[in-house]
């Protein structure tokens, strides 16, 4: 089966079908060209950045014990007091200090109101504080800045072009949607066809397309696995993967990131000894992984990957939503990426979000 963010497939055919020439999954080789390696942080930086962590902490709670004491004044801190009062705090006492006195002096640098099209450059509204950084007020001029904080891998979201256009021509012929779900109203022929496109993009049969991509994780994991199954996930999954196999109700086990001998070991434990509570042999093991992970950069080993599922009949679920588009020598994610024949990752899920200039 194959998700690309919303997209599922059943995965058959060959690996000449989809035009992947895959390795021998079982080779003992496989790990040589697929470990990673993060540049070590110098000790200096290491040792500047905690003390300016520190420092900030330590005169943050000065800062507050100033203010209980009536010596310094702050404005929103008294509206809030004033406004709150019978109410449960939203956040916890940290939370409101590191708020308050720490992130408030690069509030500045963040949540900046933006004027044109986040492409690769884009306009962002000018503003000012006369008070530290509580309130903003605009300038009414704007300030030409590099985009360093959109996905648009491929510049696919600008206002011109042949994506804008036919955009444009798509909304003209079947307007911006049909309002309900494909249960009440049936589905587009353009849905039909972008659901084909896909299919043939990551070399499977069939794909379904949801309209958010959190959503397709979260709300279709439950479906996919339940009471009596085992999802092993890797600890560093993104939150809607999490949120997912939460709510499936399986049992869960996490291994170290992207390490495969923890991995194998797990998988090792579970068919050994089945269930912790009947012994019984689970229904299905499945492991949860994604291709790239987006706050480490780090790339799923998938031939390791394959081989294990392979040795240990297990299923793979690989969420390629920073990879697809990307990665590999036709931008089709982490398969095309390692050679891997995609028809060895039972669920493959990807979002139009980051490389495609879209949602969903």
């Amino acid at each position: 089966m194959s998700i690309i963010d919303g997209k599922t497939a059943v995965p058959r055919g060959s690996s000449e079908q989809n035009g992947f020439a895959e390795k021998d999954a079982g080779s003992k080789n496989l790990s040589a060209g697929s470990r990673e390696s993060y540049e070590e942080t110098p000790l200096f930086c290491s040792l500047t950045s905690y003390l300016t962590w520190g420092l900030f902490i330590i005169v943050a709670y000065v800062r507050t014990f100033l203010v209980k004491i009536g010596v310094e004044r702050q404005k929103l801190r008294e509206e809030a007091e004033k406004y709150s009062k019978g109410f449960v705090p939203l956040y916890s006492s940290f939370e409101s200090i590191y708020t308050r006195y720490i992130y408030r002096r690069i509030r500045d640098l963040w949540d900046r109101p933006i004027a044109s099209c986040a492409g690769a450059r884009f306009d962002v509204m000018e503003r000012i504080s006369d008070d530290h950084n509580e309130t903003f007020k605009l300038t009414g001029k704007t300030v030409n800045a590099i985009n360093l904080s959109s996905y648009n891998y491929l510049g696919f979201a600008q206002t011109t072009g042949s994506c804008a256009d036919a955009a444009v021509d798509a909304v003209k012929e079947y307007g911006v949607g049909p309002c309900s779900c494909r249960r009440e109203v049936g589905t587009l022929a353009v849905q039909k066809e972008l659901e084909d496109l896909v299919a043939e993009f990551v070399g499977m049969p069939a794909a379904m397309v949801f309209g958010m991509g959190f959503a397709t994780n979260s709300t279709n994991i439950p479906a996919l696995v339940g009471k009596g199954s085992l999802v092993i996930s890797d600890r560093l999954n993104h939150a809607s993967l999490v949120m997912g196999i939460r709510l499936s109700g399986a049992k869960i086990v996490t291994f170290q990131h992207n390490d495969m001998k923890d991995l194998e070991k797990k998988l090792r434990e579970a068919i050994v000894h089945g269930h912790p509570r009947t012994r019984r042999p689970y229904k299905k093991i499945v492991i949860f992984v994604e291709g790239v992970y987006s706050m480490e950069g780090s790339v799923i080993p998938l031939k390791e990957l394959v081989a294990l599922k392979k040795k240990y009949k297990a299923y793979i679920y690989l969420d390629e939503a920073h990879s697809i588009g990307c990665m590999g020598k036709r931008g089709r994610g982490v398969c095309d990426y390692w050679g891997v024949d995609p028809t060895n990752i039972d669920v493959l899920m990807g979002t139009f979000t980051k490389s495609f200039g879209a949602c969903g």
